[in-house]
């Protein structure tokens, strides 16, 4: 019997499915690789949405029920397995991981807690917004850095359509920290804010005064300073308020607290300032970083061979830099390639396998408002170095973005009819969700 045939089948676990983990579990299910004796998908959620489209199922421009993608349906069409739960704590000696209870909404324990085994995990849970122990951010503020949570803003942003279009308030939503989420969440604030004049009484309750507060210099920090500067141009001729170098102190229930003790009114306040990964990270006894990031190497491994880490809760520097890449869907995009290349060559390795180690491409960065504008930085390879598109351009290629990214879930004619029912829906169903 040759070596290759003495390789035992692995059972690879992911836990996360967000864009890394979803890509990862499909990729691997649909190979059939005889290396791969399973492929198993945990998440504590039962369906995905494309991180970069929650601000939209936040305002309620998208159709959550469209554009999710339930882990079920999808693992029985790429031939892996899905378990709901929450990871919370990992046993390396017997690999394992142990999921906390599974409980209902009225305090029922639905499923208890269990483990599950593994020859290969990868970590790919993503990260959460960051609070910096903020006083009464968890208490006074939403955050959209999930499914449930955007939809859960989305169902209080339309109760307070409701109570202002039968009492005539006027709603201010402050929205903290001006990265892509916030910036891009005003705008399809304004976009709903516009679309609901359409439907009679409701358009008088949705004229929001919306004010967007960033901590450092420039909105967009991590763009060039001219998309930084358009940017904010837009939004003001929106009617968004921009404060710039303005730090939250303290949320309230009715405001936010700046520093010097200024006060912001907010009916509503959404905290978009900064990311971190989950806590539970830091206590499985592997590096990580303070955002909770576990540190990886240069094939995604973490300090135990078995288990490696992909997306915004993985910290990877390149060679050469002196920052970790950053927390994007491009990044997660990259590190789910690369794994889905390795792990069947490391798995049908009779001895240690080691890749060539991950490369990053940077293909710049693209901010959508709405349906008003876009922009975006061009990176610096090949034939581009540099430089910056807007307008049409780039609302395509924002487009095309998540149009890839569903093509890799449910290949290229599926999903190409899937973008052809969303335009068929743009066009026959209403442009808010008003349920």
């Amino acid at each position: 019997m040759g070596a290759q045939e003495q390789v035992k089948a692995a059972r690879v676990l992911v836990v996360g499915g967000g864009v890394a983990g979803v890509e990862i579990a499909s990729a691997l299910g649909k190979l059939g690789d005889p290396h791969i004796a399973s492929v198993t998908l945990v998440d504590a959620d039962s369906a995905h949405v494309w991180k970069p489209m929650l601000h939209t199922i936040a305002a309620g421009t998208r159709d959550l029920a469209q554009q999710q993608t339930t882990y079920l349906a999808q693992a029985a069409d790429a031939n892996f397995a899905y378990q709901p739960g929450a990871m919370s704590a990992l046993d390396r000696e017997s690999k394992e991981i142990i999921l906390d209870p599974i409980v209902s909404m009225d305090g029922r324990q639905v499923v208890p807690a269990r483990r599950i085994s593994y020859d290969k995990l990868i970590i790919a849970v993503g990260s959460g917004a960051n609070d910096f122990g903020t006083p009464g951010v968890l208490e006074h503020c939403f955050m959209i850095d999930s499914r449930r949570k955007a939809d859960d803003f989305n169902s209080e942003i339309r109760l307070r359509m409701l109570r202002g279009m039968t009492g005539g308030e006027t709603l201010q939503v402050a929205i903290v920290g001006a990265g892509a989420t916030g910036v891009e969440l005003a705008a399809e604030l304004v976009q709903l804010s516009e679309s609901a004049e359409a439907y009679g009484a409701l358009g008088k309750a949705a004229k929001f005064q919306i004010v967007l507060i960033e901590a450092g210099a420039r909105i967009l920090p991590s763009f060039p300073e001219e998309i930084s500067v358009a940017t904010q141009k837009r939004l003001e001729t929106l009617g968004v308020k921009v404060l710039v170098n303005r730090r939250v102190q303290a949320a309230r229930a009715d405001s936010l607290v700046l520093d010097g003790e200024e006060l912001v009114p907010a009916g509503l306040s959404v905290w978009a300032a900064g990311v971190k990964a989950p806590d539970f990270l830091s206590t499985l006894g592997l590096p990580t970083n303070r955002g909770n990031q576990l540190i990886v190497n240069d094939d995604l491994q973490t300090a135990d061979p078995h288990i490696y880490a992909v997306g915004d809760c993985a910290s990877y520097t390149l060679p050469g830099e002196t920052h970790p890449l950053p927390p994007t869907a491009q990044v997660a995009h990259q590190q789910a390639r690369y794994l889905i290349e390795l792990l069947p060559k490391v798995l049908s390795s009779p001895h240690p396998y080691t890749g060539k180690g991950f490369a990053y491409r940077d293909f710049g960065a693209l901010v959508s408002l709405s349906n008003y504008d876009a922009y975006g930085s061009l990176g610096k390879f090949g034939l581009f170095n540099g430089g910056v598109i807007r307008g049409r351009l780039a609302m395509l290629s924002h487009i095309w973005l998540y149009r890839s990214h569903q093509a890799r879930l449910y290949g290229f004619w599926r999903g190409g009819l899937l973008w052809l029912v969303d335009l068929m829906n743009s066009r026959l169903r209403p442009t808010i969700r008003l349920d």
